[in-house]
């Protein structure tokens, strides 16, 4: 689904966004988001991968996720008007998981990678890490991680991605979990949380594609 970029804002700068595991691209929150973005100028194009679009519950295995990727990726740049305009990519979970898997294997052109709760590790799995590649991955990236993740923390992430070139920025949500819901005893609106996040992904594009 395209999600244009609002009129008068725009950023110069295309985010395609992959779901995570479990959703689609219309679930609330690639909706909520992608809504977001577009009226902070950033133009947005979701998808299905195939297993989604078939309505099956199991996604297909890596090198088919993978091929959903590339060709999306191919499509957009297709459609893509003017040469002054940057391709970043990511999304929720394992849609960004295998966006970083792609960009790492033929990532050229890329402006930027954005993850959503990067799945670091399957909850209680700290020994099988999903890191390897990341240091393949030649473009910038902006990991957006609660401090609850069972998939990951931001403690565990920092020790990784402090090695990895270019620059790495990692944005971190307090209390929250792997869908960045926080406790209601912390006394913060969801949507106050979103809205940092979202504030934070239009910054760091804007700066990326300023470049």
């Amino acid at each position: 689904m395209n999600y244009p970029a609002a009129t008068g804002n725009r950023a110069g700068v295309t985010l395609i966004l992959g779901h995570g595991a479990g959703a689609h691209q219309t679930s609330g929150f690639m909706v909520a988001f992608a809504n977001a973005l577009a009226e902070r100028g950033i133009d947005i194009v979701t998808f299905n991968f195939l297993y989604a679009e078939l309505r099956r519950r199991i996604p297909d295995p890596n090198v088919r996720l993978e091929s959903c990727w590339r060709a999306v990726i191919a499509i957009v740049r297709s459609r893509i008007t003017s040469h002054a305009d940057s391709l970043a990519i990511g999304g929720k979970s394992m849609g960004g998981r295998i966006a970083s898997q792609v960009a790492a294997g033929e990532g050229r052109g890329l402006a930027g990678l954005v993850f959503l709760g990067y799945p670091l590790h399957p909850p209680g799995r700290p020994d099988r890490m999903r890191a390897a590649h990341l240091g393949d991955v030649k473009a910038p990236m902006l990991f957006v991680q609660g401090t609850r993740d069972p998939f990951g923390t931001p403690a565990e992430l920092q020790p990784i991605i402090s090695q990895l070139d270019p620059v790495v920025d990692l944005f971190v949500v307090e209390g929250g979990d792997h869908s960045f819901k926080v406790p209601r005893s912390a006394g913060v609106k969801k949507s106050d949380v979103h809205r940092g996040i979202q504030d934070r992904i239009e910054t760091w594009l804007r700066m990326i594609a300023s470049g």
